[in-house]
């Protein structure tokens, strides 16, 4: 291994693993580690990396933190006769039967349905297990449900003489939910409702109506269908309203003697036009010395929500805002994101700030963090911080262009230093006012964008780089925004089908990874076609988390970053402004490193399951846009094959459909790897990439399907 390199978490598990294979009587700790394998990875990507391999029983740790193999083990194991109780996750199926996922064992556990004892899809249980006499599967019984994925459902009303039963819409939840008459609010038979469980029974759980939707049908219902499918509750608990309703601003003398007050300085906030909850201002002003001092300030939530409170735990429990395309679930009762936390123009505004002193060079030389105040001087929607920056004249022309020339040369400085470019087409929608498509079309990002998100994105990284150098010698357990190294197969596949559409990867190594994913996002501006392979891109990315385990953030060419700056919307960035606090001056706070590991878990799940609505509600809305476009023409590329036809996204919209095979003259061979098909008799081929001109023939809004044929 030459001096130098620097490995992906992956190569880097390898690594250490095959040293300790060689030498299997070392002890070493991470830094001992470094010297021996003579590469690039901080010490902390190290530690990561060692704890991963402690966690799959291939090394184990000393208790001064040294490590050594452990002969014998591997990541996965087979079930022994000696284990009788294990725990894991609930993969229902539509019978009601499971299999029982536990971390770490290489077989599933079988249960049938008789011995679910209650457990529904992805609770987290406690099972027995046995191996049935004259099989080698496993089966199990559920002992215990140890944590509930869900409490609340939706799903249709039917009365009966004696009560109602909800039968809740998703198939791998196959129970029938049991409401007396004096539960079910004003329902009627028929219903779509959201039944919250009370009491937990084997088969027939018993709940209360907690929201009447109506009957089925319409864009609305489906809206609100795909959110309580996710797990986000629409409603926030009578007791989460009353604590937020009695909350007040306060600036009496107290609270302003205890932060720096920013109120005489220009500040603005820049958020998009129909945007309600301003959680981020900007602050620029020139010193004395020629000097210039910029200040980042985000809404401090802290302020207001108090640990322990039913608000705070609301607000963990949703973890964060979601984002549909016609609507917004909030993390944070409207009282507080649209109103006292809320950076509103002509309005003093308590904040969490991170201030930059700038020398005549334009470099930063000084960083601050605390509370603050500030009164933000005026209210700039994105398109009119352009229109400012493009004609040169308007309010604060001149702060603006400053500002927009340091967000460039911050932007540069992080491309040079490895980030990579992920500015990939966005698809919006304009509705009319019932919320129907009658427009859809790429979202533009132009400077007025990429301004602010430089320098939440500086903000971020400081705030991170500031704890772990408090931490220098004893670790302050943090949140850190993580992003591994991608995998390498999955980018050898890419690099595959990028050459079949005529564009050459180096994929060598991470940091040429990084430089070939960057000229396909520029070429992409060129050629159309290759727009298909920046979401393939994506994909083979690691999926960025918080952890409190720093691995840095690949994407971003950064060693240390987190969320800090949008706390009306995330609770990742809640739980920073707490720990950051309590660590500025010369405080020094530790939390339970633990307990914010399982938190980080929770949050990073809680945002997979909002992106996954997100996308639904795309798509939904996708279809439903085409219904009133079917019989017409449209230009699109051919991206993606399967057995039974041809995948088309539309120019323009990115509305996505199939053509089947079946609608052809002739049938088709798909190649391996699916990046062309050929006909039997004639040898046309679709390739990847291909622009082809279809017709719109059907869109069923149920199955989110729009299907086409070649014209």
């Amino acid at each position: 291994m030459q001096k130098g390199v620097k490995l992906t978490g992956k190569e880097l598990q390898r690594e250490i693993l095959k040293f300790f294979r060689r030498n299997p009587k070392k002890l070493m700790n991470p830094k001992q580690l470094g010297h021996k394998l003579v590469i690039s990875n901080n010490k902390d990507s190290i530690k990561y990396a060692l704890e991963k391999l402690t966690e799959q029983n291939f090394i184990g740790a000393t208790e001064d933190y040294k490590y050594y193999l452990k002969t014998g083990k591997g990541t996965t194991k087979r079930l022994r006769k000696t284990d009788s109780t294990l725990e894991g996750k609930v993969d229902m199926t539509k019978t009601g039967s499971a299999y029982i996922v536990c971390e770490g064992l290489e077989d599933d556990i079988y249960v049938a349905a008789k011995n679910m004892n209650s457990a529904l899809h992805q609770d987290k249980v406690k099972i027995n297990v046995w191996i049935p006499r004259g099989r080698r599967k496993p089966e199990g019984e559920v002992i215990e449900v140890l944590e509930r994925a869900r409490e609340q459902f939706m799903g249709t009303l039917w009365l009966h003489r004696k009560g109602a039963v909800v039968v809740p819409d998703q198939s791998n939840n196959p129970i029938d939910i049991f409401v007396d008459l004096n539960d079910i609010r004003e329902a009627k038979d028929g219903d779509k409702v959201i039944v919250k469980i009370t009491e937990w029974h084997y088969r027939k759980p018993k709940g209360e109506v907690t929201l009447v939707l109506g009957k089925a049908g319409g864009s609305d219902l489906e809206m609100k269908s795909i959110l309580i499918n996710n797990g986000f509750n629409l409603a926030f608990p009578d007791e989460v309203i009353k604590e937020s309703e009695a909350l007040n601003e306060d600036f009496s003398k107290e609270i302003v003697a205890a932060r720096r007050d920013f109120r005489d300085v220009l500040t603005f906030t820049i958020d998009p036009e129909d945007a309600k909850d301003f959680d981020d201002a900007i602050s620029i002003q020139w010193l004395e010395d020629g000097k210039c001092e910029i200040g980042v300030h985000i809404a401090d939530v802290t302020h207001y929500v108090q640990p322990g409170t039913a608000l705070d735990k609301e607000a963990f429990l949703r973890s964060t805002s979601v984002y549909l395309v016609d609507r917004v679930l909030p993390m944070l009762p409207e009282k507080i994101s649209n109103e006292l936390c809320s950076l509103r123009p002509d309005e003093d505004k308590c904040t969490f700030s991170a201030v930059f002193v700038l020398d005549n060079n334009e470099k930063i030389i000084e960083r601050w963090f605390g509370k603050t105040l500030i009164h933000s001087n005026r209210r700039f929607t994105y398109e009119e911080a352009q229109e400012v920056l493009e004609k040169g004249e308007g309010d604060f022309a001149s702060e603006l262009k400053f500002l927009n020339r340091i967000a460039k040369k911050l932007k540069k400085e992080r491309f040079k230093k490895g980030a990579i470019d992920f500015d990939t087409e966005e698809v919006r929608f304009r509705l009319d006012e019932d919320g129907v498509p009658i427009e859809a079309f790429i979202k533009e990002r132009k400077d007025a964008h990429m301004l602010v998100e430089d320098f939440m994105l500086l903000a971020n990284r400081e705030v991170a780089t500031f704890i772990h150098k408090k931490g220098l010698g004893v670790e302050v357990p943090f949140v850190y925004r993580i992003h591994d190294e991608p995998d390498p197969d999955k980018v050898a596949d890419l690099a595959r089908f990028a050459r079949q559409l005529g564009f050459e990867m180096n994929v060598s190594t991470p940091e040429q990874i990084g430089k070939s994913f960057n000229k396909l996002t520029k070429a992409a501006k060129e050629d159309e076609s290759l727009n298909l392979l920046a979401p393939l891109a994506i994909r083979t990315m690691a999926k960025a988390i918080y952890s409190t385990e720093n691995i840095g953030h690949y994407g971003l060419g950064f060693s240390y970053y987190t969320h800090f700056t949008s706390p009306i919307r995330r609770y990742s960035d809640v739980l920073v402004h707490r720990i950051l606090y309590k660590n500025l001056d010369n405080q020094s706070f530790r939390t339970n490193k633990e307990n914010l590991e399982e938190r980080c878990k929770h949050i990073s799940k809680m945002e997979r399951q909002a992106m996954d609505a997100e996308r639904e509600s795309i798509k939904y809305k996708q279809v439903e846009f085409m219904e009133k476009h079917v019989g017409e023409e449209f230009e699109g590329y051919i991206s993606g094959i399967i057995d039974r036809g041809v995948f088309v996204e539309l120019k323009g919209s990115k509305c996505e459909g199939m053509i089947g095979f079946d609608s052809m003259d002739e049938p088709f061979d798909v190649k391996d790897g699916r990046l062309s098909a050929t006909g039997i008799y004639t040898g046309q081929t679709f390739k990847m990439g291909d622009e082809v001109q279809v017709k719109i023939i059907a869109t069923d809004l149920a199955r989110r399907r729009i299907d086409m044929e070649l014209v």
